[in-house]
């Protein structure tokens, strides 16, 4: 099934499920990506589990995002907090809309930051989240009662976008919000690899 702006303001893909016993996914893309890009991942990590996958809203040049950035690594906090607010909004209405438990977010670079703000932001939202090749969102993160929320990070030793001490970073600060976090670091750039793969299906298969 395919929604568009008619339904609502995200333009998004949502896919039922067929395993009643699987969370739902919720697929954000990184930069440049859309509605379509995880797809594939959420049906081959996740079989079974309902896919709900929107486009982020903001454009830097044509490239879609979440939520616009001032430079690489630098965000604007303030339109972060608003686009977070409507993600969290739309998600509200797609769970009423289709039935759904609160979902698990799977994201990927600008879609794992979005994802990391939402647990911190809106941690009502997320049943959980995998943040693949995350940065912390906030300078001041909010304080934010994740307890017993899983959250797996996995970083890039070699990525030359995310710095290790900001991973760590979001590690730490999900983690002191009662998360409980998995966070990996493997021999890889910024792009995803088989041991990625393999970490999440694996994390994803337990929770």
């Amino acid at each position: 099934m395919i929604a568009t702006t008619a339904d609502t303001d995200f333009i998004h893909v949502f896919e039922p499920g067929s395993d009643p016993a699987r969370r739902p996914l919720l697929l954000l893309h990184g930069t440049g990506g859309d509605e379509r890009d995880l797809l594939s991942l959420g049906r081959t990590m996740a079989p079974g589990a309902s896919l709900l996958s929107p486009r982020g809203r903001v454009l830097e040049g044509a490239a879609p995002r979440f939520f616009r950035r001032l430079a690489e690594g630098v965000f604007d906090e303030a339109d972060l907090k608003r686009r977070t607010d409507e993600l969290a909004e739309f998600i509200l209405w797609a769970r009423e809309r289709h039935g759904l438990a609160a979902p698990i977010a799977l994201g990927f670079s600008n879609g794992a930051n979005v994802a990391a703000a939402l647990l911190l932001q809106r941690p009502e939202i997320l049943a959980g989240a995998a943040l693949l090749r995350a940065m912390t969102p906030f300078a001041e993160p909010p304080a934010a009662d994740l307890t017993g929320k899983p959250v797996l990070i996995l970083s890039g030793a070699l990525d030359p976008i995310v710095p290790k001490a900001n991973a760590e970073a979001l590690a730490g600060q999900l983690g002191a919000s009662g998360a409980v976090v998995e966070h990996r670091t493997l021999p890889a750039g910024h792009g995803l690899g088989q041991a990625d793969l393999g970490l999440l299906g694996d994390w994803l298969a337990r929770n």
